[in-house]
């Protein structure tokens, strides 16, 4: 692999094994998992997860570092992520007395994942 090309398939193959890392860290600590890499028009959900009665709309950042991986995520991937989680909630209406927040798991090479929860605030109207 090289050039841009083989730059994306490098990329998008240390993000899906971040999402890999990020979903047992989440299932150690007990959380049920609902959805993994939600698309809704105008936004995405990395994974949706479940503990007792709180739904988490969970953003995985996979980076060199953990540093960089916590400034990864900007106001417009907030907005998205917004964006897609009023859509799930949409069609899973059964979810309607949870509480809801915005979780974030931070991945970096050779480190335990780092689970954040609040990570920033939902905008669910």
């Amino acid at each position: 692999m090289n050039g841009a090309r083989g730059n994306r398939q490098r990329a998008s193959s240390f993000g899906r094994r971040g999402e890999w890392a990020a979903l047992a860290l989440l299932v150690l600590k007990g959380y049920r998992i609902l959805a993994r890499n939600f698309l809704a028009p105008g936004g995405e959900i990395d994974l949706v997860v479940c503990k007792g009665r709180t739904i988490a709309f969970v953003e995985v950042k996979a980076r060199p570092a953990v540093e960089t991986a916590r400034t990864a995520i900007t106001d417009q991937k907030r907005r998205r992520i917004s964006h897609a989680a009023r859509a799930w909630l949409g069609r899973n209406r059964w979810a309607t007395g949870y509480n809801f927040r915005a979780d974030a798991v931070f991945v970096a090479p050779r480190r335990w994942p780092e689970h954040l929860e609040n990570a920033f605030e939902l905008a669910m109207s």
